[in-house]
């Protein structure tokens, strides 16, 4: 699974302003509304849903919301990079700038959790989070998150 199979170029936000995680998880389920169709309401609710069962900020300034919904044809993301870290009430305290939402169909079961694995791996490389945060352009950073070539490759291990 490749990064590329979750992620349309035109779901990337390169400067996001957002002053909380409830304001962010909003912005980021108009973008999912844009890119699926389905209610905006309701992506909205199924992510703070998840939220509700613990965080999805997973330490080193970075987050992957998720939700599995109805309606959802493949899974779906968006990636954020925010213009200020927000207080997100991350595992380790520390501000998000870093996130990638993903929405997947109920069905999805174990596509769900490679996908999240997927963008886990990706993430946890501290290269690839530097150069995300210095890129200058949602099309620099969708090349980024794509990239087939080296170290941070975006293919499945």
């Amino acid at each position: 699974m490749n990064i590329s199979d979750l992620l349309a170029p035109d779901a990337v936000l390169a400067a996001l302003k957002a002053q909380t995680k409830k304001q962010l998880l909003q912005e980021l389920s108009g973008r999912a509304h844009v890119l699926t169709r389905l209610p905006e309401k309701r992506i909205f609710e199924t992510l703070m849903e998840r939220e509700r069962l613990g965080t999805t900020g997973v330490g080193s300034g970075i987050a992957i919301p998720h939700g599995r919904m109805e309606g959802v044809t493949a899974i779906t993301g968006v990636f954020a990079r925010l213009e200020n870290g927000i207080d997100y009430e991350a595992v380790d305290s520390q501000p998000v700038d870093l996130v990638f939402m993903l929405l997947a169909p109920e069905s999805a079961g174990a596509d769900h959790l490679k996908a999240l694995a997927r963008v886990s791996r990706l993430l946890r490389h501290q290269g690839t989070c530097e150069k995300l945060r210095a890129a200058k352009s949602a099309e620099a950073i969708y090349a980024i998150l794509t990239d087939q070539t080296g170290g941070s490759s975006s293919q499945a291990a």
